[in-house]
């Protein structure tokens, strides 16, 4: 089962490539606090109408190159 993860585009500056920031947020095991951590991941957006803030929704895939495993699938 793929991974569908929701996200904000920080970077569009690479040929077909967006880095897209995901939030997660979630409770400290031990002390209850509300802990927030980023991720960025390499998504492949063939269609290049894409800019910075934009929201989108990524999926997981096989890999495209060494870092990109994710393709975007809608713009929310």
């Amino acid at each position: 089962m793929a991974k569908i993860l929701n996200g904000t585009v920080v970077s569009t500056k690479m040929n077909k490539t967006v880095v897209v920031e995901v939030e997660r947020i979630f409770s400290h095991g031990v002390y209850k606090k509300t802990v927030r951590k980023n991720k960025r991941f390499k998504a492949h957006n063939e269609n290049l109408d894409l800019h910075l803030g934009d929201k989108v929704i990524i999926s997981e895939t096989r890999p495209i190159s060494r870092d990109k495993h994710f393709i975007v699938k809608s713009k929310e």
